[in-house]
């Protein structure tokens, strides 16, 4: 490596290192120790700040704070009616709804920081790699994904019962003839294996390309500007705000989508077919 020669390391070998977990384990059972650390990081600053809100809510004139956590309560109140039917489901579902946008938009708003920031202070206490956006971790994003499936399985046996949900397994779509059970048996579990996919792939793939946009125009964009006579710190922060500032999109309509497609998923388990 070019690093372990004093040379300043070459493009790829600065992605590569960039783009490797801090590892334990081996094979099928290696954890990604940076994920999991920022994830529940982001999960403790979400559920702190619901709390603080929440121990502090007034009835009168609230706080920027509090105005923007009672809208997103509403806003989430809103989708969930739309979506569920059942109200006694939404007493979970619609909490459960709000968590996930919360903690998504945490967990993908660490792609904001600078690229080299944490992963140096890592390295200055001998942690030599350090990836700090969750999202951009495929594990984390498909345990989501998996949790969902979970949840939508639980409210299939809850509504229907087990003898009912077994039943729409074997019944749907085609229809309920015993010659065709082996048929929508295997519609539905692709269905739900299509969905769980999907739906941690998609938060993936954009956080993922996000992240590599970033590292690019650490590398590359403020050789640009240097090149037409500004100074590379003034290139990077350039380059770097005119994506961040397009990034914010993304990062808030992932976070929604996911939401919103949770509660499409949880709302379809109390559909009967």
């Amino acid at each position: 490596m070019a690093a372990a020669t004093g040379q300043a390391p070459t493009a790829g070998e600065y992605i590569i290192h960039h783009l490797h977990h801090l590892q334990v384990g081996t094979g099928f059972w290696t954890f990604n120790l940076d994920s999991i650390f920022w994830s529940v990081a982001m999960g403790l600053v979400g559920c702190s700040v619901l709390w603080l809100v929440a121990k502090g809510v007034t009835s009168g004139v609230p706080g920027r704070l509090q105005a923007a956590v009672e809208f997103l309560v509403e806003m989430v109140d809103t989708q969930a009616k739309g979506i569920v039917h059942n109200a006694q489901s939404r007493k979970l579902v619609a909490p459960l709804a709000l968590t996930v946008f919360i903690w998504i938009v945490l967990m993908n708003a660490m792609d904001f920081l600078p690229v080299d920031l944490l992963p140096k202070a890592g390295g200055a206490v001998g942690l030599h790699y350090m990836r700090v956006v969750p999202t951009a971790d495929l594990s984390v994003t498909m345990a989501l994904s998996v949790t969902v499936l979970l949840i939508c399985i639980f409210y299939n046996i809850k509504i229907k019962g087990m003898g009912g949900w077994v039943h729409e397994l074997v019944s749907a779509p085609f229809g309920a003839k015993w010659y065709l059970a082996p048929f929508n048996l295997g519609m539905q579990l692709i269905e739900f294996i299509a969905k769980t996919v999907s739906h941690g792939m998609r938060l993936f793939g954009n956080m993922y390309a996000g992240e590599l946009i970033f590292m690019l125009i650490a590398l590359m964009g403020g050789a640009w500007f240097t090149a037409v006579g500004l100074p590379l710190a003034l290139g990077h922060v350039i380059a770097g705000t005119a994506w961040a500032i397009f990034h914010i999109l993304i990062v808030v309509l992932q976070a929604f989508v996911f939401m919103m497609l949770t509660l499409v998923y949880v709302g379809q388990a109390h559909d009967a077919h």
